[in-house]
């Protein structure tokens, strides 16, 4: 299985077009959060249906700069994971949208209560590989951390994956928190703001990671 996984476009959607080639050659296309910058329904239908023009397969969380409505959008679709478990290609897929609450603070903020009530009530299928989609990067790793060395991660979701243990955690918000960690045997991955180019690649076979890398869209002919 092929995924192509973008965070933070924050409205600006160059690299749709960029990445065309990658993005249609994906068995899933996953967007990690802030798909538009403070945008309401209408605006993240129009972004998402640029990408559905290229590949149909799409799944998506909202961010904290996405409106509530957005979400419920993406819900409508059928597209959404917030809160909820799918079943894709003997893959289970399951995430979590918003963020902790921001210092200017944004539409789609939660709690670490709120988050702990969301992620007690998911049941993930035995004997399938899952694979998490979190906006809020999980504590305490390169992908929560903001200058100067400050972790804003969530500690909700760090406990979560280390009892879980997720094959992929793919994440976003920390614009500064781009590339790959680990929490145990879970790769957290950060693909950098995509309105600067950034998506990460992963290939899977059977309940194991091959391949994956954070990449540039410069660096898409590779």
């Amino acid at each position: 299985m092929i995924i192509v996984a973008l965070t933070d476009l924050h409205g600006r959607t160059g690299i749709i077009k960029a990445l065309s080639p990658r993005l249609r050659s994906a068995d899933l296309v996953i967007l990690c959060g802030d798909i538009t910058h403070f945008g309401h329904r209408n605006e993240i239908a129009s972004i998402v249906d640029s990408f559905r023009k290229i590949n149909p397969n799409i799944v998506a969380v909202s961010g904290n700069c996405d409106y509530p409505e957005a979400e419920r959008y993406l819900a409508a679709e059928g597209i959404s994971l917030s809160g909820t478990v799918k079943e894709i290609n003997d893959f289970c897929f399951f995430g979590l949208g918003g963020s902790l609450p921001c210092p200017g603070r944004t539409p789609n903020e939660y709690s670490e209560e709120e988050y702990e009530a969301i992620l007690s009530g998911f049941t993930l299928p035995s004997g399938k590989p899952c694979i998490m989609v979190s906006h809020q990067p999980p504590f305490d790793s390169m992908n929560d951390t903001v200058s100067p060395g400050v972790h804003v991660g969530s500690r909700i979701i760090r406990r979560f994956i280390e009892t879980n243990s997720p094959l992929i955690c793919f994440t976003g918000h920390i614009h500064e928190g781009t590339g790959i960690d680990h929490i145990g045997e879970t790769a957290v991955v950060n693909p950098g703001p995509a309105f600067a180019g950034g998506y990460a690649q992963a290939e899977i076979e059977g309940t194991s990671v091959k391949a994956l890398s954070v990449l540039n869209f410069k660096d898409s002919s590779r």
